[in-house]
């Protein structure tokens, strides 16, 4: 498993809430490196509503292209499931048994076989996986420093201090925050959300991501681009580990 060695490297990227846009996240962290000439893994462990389970969802596709990976889809997304919902409940419709051992090892594969690996969770940190097993504790298990995608609109300071705090009550390592999808005109409580969320989160900000418009190929460059150039970066550099050259 990752956690049990220190030379593999890694981020865990959950969300305050479903539909945050921890995909568009982890596949512009994914198509920077990339840029920046690291070899980036990329797993979705479990990925719903997927309309043919014998294919990556779009999820994983996404990520598996911005990481230019040419590993199986078996070891990208083991678990691709077709109703959408937690992974728990999805995976008893498909009459499917999610194998967290099997979750691990492939993350252990993923992670010797790359320089860099990217797991995305599903939803948040209490998203059921598998049983009374959640999101949190794949988490834990890997060791990643786990990465909170939040969005900028009114509710999200609750909802990224819930899921700092659950994070930090489960001993999670966390690398901090990142905001997603920030409108080029924000509101009142949009405009307030990333210093009320660095003042209050007990975890550092790691960057506030533009809406950007386009296909998400598009989306994903017009991200990394934004990523290269943001002030934060050597924040989030430092939090991954991550020495670029």
């Amino acid at each position: 498993m990752p956690a049990e060695n220190s030379t593999f490297r890694g981020v865990f990227i959950t969300g305050t809430d479903t539909g945050v846009g921890k995909t568009m996240v982890g596949a512009a962290l994914a198509r920077f490196l990339k840029n920046r000439g690291l070899d980036v893994g990329v797993m979705k462990p479990a990925e719903t509503g997927v309309e043919n389970p014998s294919e990556l969802g779009p999820d994983a596709a996404l990520l598996q292209w911005a990481a230019g990976s040419q590993d199986s889809a078996d070891l990208i997304s083991p678990y691709r499931l077709r109703q959408p919902l937690a992974p728990a409940m999805a995976a008893s419709k498909d009459d499917v048994r999610i194998d967290l051992e099997h979750l691990l090892k492939s993350a252990g594969q993923l992670a010797a076989a790359h320089d860099f690996l990217i797991v995305e969770g599903a939803g948040g940190l209490m998203v059921p996986l598998a049983g009374g097993y959640l999101m949190a504790d794949l988490a834990a298990a890997l060791g990643f420093p786990v990465l909170v995608v939040a969005r900028p609109s009114l509710g999200t300071i609750n909802h990224t201090l819930l899921t700092v705090f659950a994070a930090r009550g489960m001993e999670l390592p966390l690398a901090g925050v990142i905001i997603n999808n920030m409108p080029a005109e924000p509101d009142v409580a949009e405009a307030e959300a990333p210093h009320a969320i660095g003042s209050l989160a007990s975890a550092d900000l790691l960057g506030v991501f533009p809406h950007v418009q386009g296909d998400p190929q598009s989306q994903v460059e017009q991200l990394a681009t934004h990523l290269a150039d943001s002030a934060t970066l050597p924040w989030l550099c430092s939090a991954l580990a991550l020495d670029l050259p």
